[in-house]
């Protein structure tokens, strides 16, 4: 196979087996790896109904089709469970060489279920695979998880949870590379509820390439293109903050919880201020030409001497304007504190945010918080609060829930002030200063997410994805339902850059068409955009026919109240509110998805050759 190692780990804790098993070609010809194929033994496997923290969830990482081949950024890996923050389908993806190791080590895949009855770890050494005790490794963090296993041998490679993913923190993470994470929705805290501290991984397995010329030519001039391109400049030499300032450009950058979408201080924390302040050097993930990660180093304040990687732009977003911070040290101490203590930074940084506004409002008291000043502006209070999250200590507890919940508990008008969607926080882009981009959120599979459908781009930041026809945007501050087909075909092309392990940046650069070349010259198949295409729809529709399953409907493909109904108060987009209503419709319509439920039709689901899944939501 092609691209492929066709065999996947299926690991069972309770009983403390681990199986190799083969994987069927067909399934990897209709889902590529990653994503796709992580859905659909998960659909098939996880029962309606599971509990995120219970013996039924499963825990399933993918690497990707492109994944560990010289194909430009093609380092990534899949994580798909059920979210503990969401109670529907989740899916992380993260870069570095973690995914790459897997593969090289003779598994595609790897599937967790049941409960360990105490800490284990996963190893796997060119193809030998076994659990072991992990006792030692339970109640430490990240670096020193990494470290510890890494002594016995410096060439494995950890993806491990830190004291968040032990204490079930809704939104904790799991890191890989020490610095890297999948992070969004909560994987950290299912694998923390199977007593799994980490799975470490070495290999030297070769990756067959069915027309080898072939392939090395096209990755040579994806790669000369990426490092020629604006795109790769700026991302290199600013990393992903370098958005911030356009996003603020435009009035969409949340500020104060999303009261406001300006922030005034922007240019001490913007990706000049990380270059400047915090930066020693650009780094990247495997076969990566742009280098878009930070290796940084604090050299004034109170954490001179701390290094570490990062702030990326939603770091940057979420503790700096959404807690109305510019101290850019502090931002960079947070980012690091949550890399090591294993959270997401987006739910993390909201969830601080969102209880600033509750501090402000007199929702919550310093009685509440511990004597904690939960104020927007408090630096100290961030990373005094990021540790009491990651160890459910007095009002971390809260925190360590999310913002759905934490409004639920808090009750009155705070879920006014709950940023988020189907229980996900959302990221660091106010849809009412680009409109399409709230469809976006309301639509996306995983709750409130920004790269789900990456719209951003030829909305906020001006840059035309180029993997479908038109992407262009006429007026970021009109809804117009004909462009609804660019969220539906951006969410289908990035479900399959998931699914093939690539980087999401390689969207700006290349269309379907190089696309298909690539995958033709890797797996010898006869493959072309159609089926590109339809491999994005087939697996998009293979998720939301999981949520419709869990109970999700038209109801839920909705925007916070804030966003609805409270205009921006100034900045370029000042007086601006979402109604997504039209555009939703014309989305279903596209989708061919039920306009009242938002259920896949039997029909559109039979037609992208999900008839099982068709019978078992419509019997027959």
């Amino acid at each position: 196979m092609y691209g492929f190692n066709g065999r996947l780990l299926r690991v069972d804790l309770t009983a403390k087996k681990v199986l190799v098993e083969d994987i069927a070609e067909d399934l990897l010809e209709k889902f590529l790896g990653g994503r796709g194929l992580a859905s659909w033994y998960f659909y098939n496997e996880v029962p309606a109904g599971a509990d995120p923290l219970g013996e039924e969830n499963k825990l399933i990482f993918f690497s990707g089709l492109l994944t560990g081949t010289i194909s430009p950024s093609a380092s990534r890996y899949s994580v798909v469970t059920k979210s503990p923050l969401t109670g529907i389908w989740a899916q992380s993806s993260s870069g570095g060489r973690w995914g790459v190791d897997l593969k090289r080590a003779g598994y595609d895949g790897v599937i967790f279920e049941g409960r360990a009855d105490h800490p284990v770890y996963l190893r796997i050494d060119d193809g030998e695979a076994e659990l072991l005790d992990a006792k030692e490794l339970w109640g430490r963090d990240v670096f020193e998880t990494v470290d510890m296993i890494k002594r016995e041998d410096s060439r494995l490679n950890v993806a491990c949870i830190g004291t968040a993913g032990e204490n079930l923190v809704k939104y904790a993470s799991i890191m890989n590379d020490r610095h890297r994470a999948a992070g969004r929705c909560g994987p950290g805290a299912v694998m923390g509820s199977k007593n799994l501290k980490a799975v470490a991984v070495k290999g030297k397995n070769k990756i067959e390439i069915a027309h080898p010329e072939d392939f090395k030519r096209i990755a040579g001039d994806h790669t000369e293109l990426l490092g020629e391109s604006i795109l790769g400049a700026g991302l290199q030499g600013y990393g992903t903050n370098l958005v911030l300032d356009m996003v603020n450009n435009c009035g969409g950058l949340p500020t104060r919880n999303w009261q406001r979408g300006v922030f005034d201080r922007v240019d001490e924390v913007n990706g000049t201020a990380v270059t400047e302040k915090v930066l020693e050097q650009a780094v990247g993930c495997f076969a990566c030409p742009i280098k878009c990660g930070r290796k940084t180093k604090i050299k004034s304040g109170p954490y001179a001497g701390e290094s570490g990687e990062g702030p990326e732009y939603e770091t940057v977003g979420v503790f700096g304007p959404m807690c109305d911070v510019s101290d850019i040290e502090s931002i960079t101490k947070a980012g690091y504190l949550c890399n090591d203590l294993g959270l997401d930074t987006i739910s993390c940084g909201s969830s601080i945010a969102f209880a600033m506004e509750c501090f402000e409002k007199s929702r919550l008291t310093v009685e509440d918080t511990g004597g904690i000043k939960i104020e927007f502006g408090n630096a100290q209070a961030i990373i005094e609060l990021i540790p009491l999250i990651a160890r459910r200590e007095g009002i971390g507890n809260l925190l360590a829930e999310g913002t759905r919940i934490m409004s639920s508990r808090l009750g009155g008008d705070t879920a006014d002030y709950a940023m988020q969607v189907k229980g996900l926080e959302l990221a660091c882009y106010d849809s009412r200063a680009a409109k399409i981009t709230g469809l976006a959120f309301a639509t996306a599979n995983r709750g409130g997410d920004h790269i789900t459908a990456y719209v951003q781009g030829p909305t906020f930041l001006a840059s035309p994805f180029l993997v479908i026809d038109d992407s262009e945007i006429a007026d970021p501050l009109e809804e117009n339902p004909e462009e609804a087909h660019v969220v539906k075909e951006l969410e289908d092309a990035l479900a399959v850059f998931d699914s093939a392990g690539s980087c999401k940046f390689m969207g700006m650069a290349l269309d379907a068409r190089e696309w298909s070349e690539t995958i033709r010259a890797l797996t010898g198949w006869d493959f072309d955009v159609d089926e590109f295409r339809k491999i994005g729809e087939r697996i998009y529709n293979l998720e939301r026919a999981f949520n419709v399953r869990e109970g999700i409907t038209r109801a839920d493909d909705t925007l916070p109240r804030r966003l609805l109904e409270e205009p921006l108060p100034d900045g370029p987009a000042a007086g601006q509110v979402n109604h997504i209503g039209p555009m939703l419709d014309r989305y279903y319509e596209l989708r061919g998805w039920d306009p009242e439920t938002g259920k896949p039709t039997a029909g559109t689901l039979k037609r992208l050759g999900l008839a099982s899944i068709a019978k078992a939501l419509y019997g027959g």
